[in-house]
């Protein structure tokens, strides 16, 4: 029996029922239906009890074959038809089961009925929905880990590149005057130009520490009034662009609240407004202001070309017009921009303007 499949164990286990009930019944009969008495009244209402053990012995055999057959038939036909109700919403969750054991999202448990069997497909149905989900929420973090993975591996070549260079100067403009060699020997004109070089290796070491540090340390967010913050961050920004002859409008309303983590937002628009200011000429306007839920920082400037655009989030990479470190900063700024905005699911656009010409840096808060 504990080899049998479900549909033949609950005929044999129903048909062993009703045979047995069956059985047991006709017996009964079979033994006491001789015992019975036959009461009969006369004229003088005077009972004669007359025993008809012989007459009901005989009618009992007769009828007994006809009565087994019929109630066999009728037990073979009740317990297929039980064992078939039974077995055939189970062998259909058996088959769904199959098709979700090889991962196939188009699997699903038939629900026919409310009792324990449509609560058990039901369950199957919802155990299998939260597992697609787990793998695909586990296959959507593989993905966002290997991204971030040969992000950091092509930060550290990007940044082994960035460093090679001065490094190399350096080292050759010491060689040389350690050497003493031809316009090296003025000690006086090139170790200033070598502590250049030094606080500008220093300046780059700190902003590559600082960016792989990015993604280690996450913030809780809080409510925070955005109109106030911002007017924190653009005042040293204001004095480097009057300093710069360059024309610093603000326009925040008087309150705006939004959800926040201030740290990593704040650094963000630092590095937006520092590109900003750095890229405007004397003359010109940058400004500040908000639009509906939006933060719009623009600049007048040359507009940028979009597939130079595209690029400028790259680590280390500068347009062709500010490829100097000295005009065109360490290339990190947009780079840190766009890795901040991303881990606090913040959206953003950068695109040109066409009147007046410029660039326009928006953030959907």
């Amino acid at each position: 029996m504990k080899r049998l499949k479900l549909f033949p164990k609950i005929f044999l286990y129903t048909m062993s029922i009703m045979l047995f009930v069956v059985v047991v019944t006709h017996g009964l009969i079979y033994l006491l239906a001789p015992q019975m008495q036959l009461a009969l009244s006369t004229q003088d209402d005077v009972l004669v009890s007359i025993r008809q053990e012989q007459f009901v012995t005989e009618a009992v055999e007769k009828a007994l074959p006809i009565s087994l057959i019929c109630s066999l038939l009728i037990s073979v036909v009740c317990s297929l038809l039980f064992s078939k109700a039974i077995a055939d919403p189970i062998k259909k969750i058996s088959a769904s089961t199959e098709q979700m054991m090889k991962l196939d999202h188009g699997a699903n448990c038939p629900i026919h009925t409310k009792d324990e069997i449509g609560t058990l497909a039901q369950n199957v149905n919802d155990l299998y929905s939260n597992l697609l989900s787990t793998i695909e929420h586990l296959e959507r973090e593989k993905d966002a880990v290997r991204d971030m993975e040969q992000a950091k591996v092509d930060f550290l070549r990007a940044a082994s590149h960035e460093l090679k260079t001065p490094v190399t100067a350096l080292n050759a403009t010491l060689e040389n005057m350690i050497l003493g060699v031809g316009k090296y020997q003025d000690y006086a004109t090139y170790l200033p130009e070598c502590k250049e070089m030094v606080e500008q290796l220093s300046g780059m070491i700190h902003e590559i520490l600082e960016t792989s540090k990015l993604n280690l340390t996450a913030e809780p967010p809080k409510q925070v009034d955005v109109s106030e913050l911002l007017a924190e961050l653009c005042e040293p920004y204001q004095l480097i662009a009057a300093a710069h002859q360059i024309t610093f409008s603000l326009d925040l309303p008087e309150q705006f609240s939004a959800v926040l983590p201030v740290g990593p937002f704040s650094k963000a628009v630092s590095n937006i407004l520092a590109n900003a200011v750095a890229y405007t000429e004397a003359g010109k306007n940058v400004s500040v202001y908000m639009e509906g839920r939006s933060l719009v920082v623009e600049n007048e400037c040359k507009p940028i070309l979009d597939d130079e655009i595209r690029r400028l989030f790259e680590p280390f990479y500068r347009p062709d017009f500010s490829r100097s470190r000295e005009s065109g900063g360490n290339g990190l700024g947009l780079y840190i921009v766009d890795t901040l905005l991303t881990s606090m699911n913040i959206p953003y656009s950068f695109a040109p303007m066409k009147s007046p010409p410029g660039m326009c840096f928006t953030i959907q808060l």
